[in-house]
Formats: C-alpha cells, structure tokens, sequence
C-alpha cells in the first residue's frame, strides 16, 4: 500500500506505540480528538502491543503487574506493566506516590478503563479506522496485522514509520495488503528532540488524512 491509498477519512485515528511521538503528530495536526491507549506510554516491544490486542486488554495495568523502575522526571515515576513490557512514564506523579506506594494508582486504571472501552467500542463499530506504529519489522508488522484482521470489524488501514538513515520520506513497499511503510530519517532518535525534528515530514505524511469524530 503507498502513501496515497491512505489519504481519506478515518471514523478514528489511533497510536500504537512505540512512544509518545506518533500521539504528539496526530495531535500536532488535529487528528486526536481523543486520547489513546498508546499515546502516552512507552511500548517498544511490538510483539507485546500485538499480544495485548489480541488478548482485548485483558490484564492490562493489572496492580500485581506494576514494578517501580525509577525516576521518569523529577515530577513522574516510571512504572511498567509487566505483563505486556508497558511503560507508563507519565501518569505516576512524585508529589502523589512513591517508589512503594502508588496511591494514584485508581484514578489511573479509571482513566486507562475508559481509553481501553472507546478503542474497543472502535474496533467493533468504527467503519474504517488507521492505526500508526513508528518502529517495527516486517516480521512484528504481518502480525500485527493479522491481529487486527480479526479484532477490527470493519475497514483498516496501518501506517508504519521507521526511523533511518534516509533523507526526506522514503516509501517502503512491504508486500501487506492493509499497510503503508515509510522511512523518516533518524535525527535525533532516542532523545527528546526526535519528537519534533521531523515536524514538517510529519505534516506531508498526514495531509490529505481527516478524522470524523
């Protein structure tokens, strides 16, 4: 699938990882008016995002799950959801709880419960739905879609972005039905800068891409 054949409009438009910046992009250019399970976390490990889908989020941000791995920010916790290699580096803030204390913990499964009840309600109802996942194999991506072959309802389309050593906006063609590839180059990648360096890319890939809701 090109660039191209995604261009039209989406019932929603979702991140699936591997960290906030796909998130960032659909809000830069007003393609979130809601927010997603995955926008906010981290979520390398594709086969894990994979398997949670498949298991339609049973388990997920489970107490017994969460381990205390340190200091996001001086003002977040960084606590992972084992079960599924999720890493929430935004929701635990310092002045609310403790390396053995989460105490925001209800607030943060209520909040997480109604983002998990709108993607589900999505996957079965909405009419033609795209999903972004920037980092992911060849291997990870025909997985995933087979996945979503079988949880998503109706029409749907994903759009992978790797980061490498590329000028501009590379197009792969990855022998997938549902799934458009694209290379961004990798300035920046792994720091914070990666979330905005490519802005003006980001913005050519998702014009011509609307949102209905």
């Amino acid at each position: 699938m090109n660039l191209i054949d995604l261009k039209g409009s989406y019932d929603a438009i979702y991140s699936l990882g591997h960290n906030c910046l796909a998130g960032i992009q659909l809000r830069n250019n007003n393609l979130r008016p809601f927010a997603g399970v995955f926008d906010w976390v981290g979520s390398p490990s594709l086969p894990d995002v994979t398997q949670l889908l498949q298991n339609q989020f049973a388990g997920f941000l489970e107490k017994s799950n969460l381990e205390f791995r340190g200091y996001a920010s001086d003002k977040d916790l960084l606590v992972s959801d084992n079960a599924y290699k999720i890493y929430f580096n935004h929701d635990f803030k310092t002045n609310v709880n403790t390396p053995t204390n989460l105490a925001a913990y209800p607030e943060v499964k209520q909040k997480y419960d109604r983002r998990v009840a709108r993607f589900k309600d999505k996957m079965a109802n909405g009419r033609s739905l795209l999903f972004i996942r920037t980092q992911g194999t060849i291997e990870e991506i025909t997985e995933l879609e087979k996945v979503l072959s079988r949880v998503v309802k109706h029409d749907f389309r994903i759009l992978v972005v790797n980061h490498t050593k590329v000028k501009g906006i590379v197009e792969r063609n990855w022998p997938l039905q549902r799934v458009c590839v694209v290379e961004l180059p990798d300035t920046g990648f792994g720091t914070n800068d990666m979330f905005h360096v490519n802005d003006a890319l980001w913005k050519t890939l998702l014009s011509g891409i609307n949102v209905t809701d």
